[in-house]
């Protein structure tokens, strides 16, 4: 395992931190395949496109605590590019909203 400090190879699709007071953060992933690589999912702000394992609270908040899909080995890279036209759509209009 590498030093959680030691910067990732070009191209790397998997990073674990062990170190981190909440790992793992999502049950049903064995902790030698879990991918911290998207600690904090780029596929949250697509809503219920996201593909993933989520729920909303009473107050409207996503929930994505049962969520494993970025997680599972390297299968969450594929999916994120898979998934970055419709991103990079989201961004792009947030930046008109914010250039109007």
């Amino acid at each position: 395992m590498k030093d959680r400090h030691q910067a990732m190879p070009n191209g790397s699709t998997f990073f674990r931190n062990t170190a981190c007071d909440y790992f793992p953060c999502h049950d049903g992933v064995e902790p030698d395949e879990f991918n911290c690589l998207f600690c904090y999912c780029p596929l949250y702000a697509l809503g219920p496109r996201c593909g993933g394992d989520f729920a909303y609270t009473a107050s409207g908040t996503k929930d994505c605590s049962a969520c494993t899909v970025l997680h599972a080995g390297d299968a969450g890279a594929s999916l994120v590019k898979k998934r970055f036209a419709q991103l990079a759509d989201l961004a792009r209009a947030r930046g008109e909203e914010t250039d109007a």
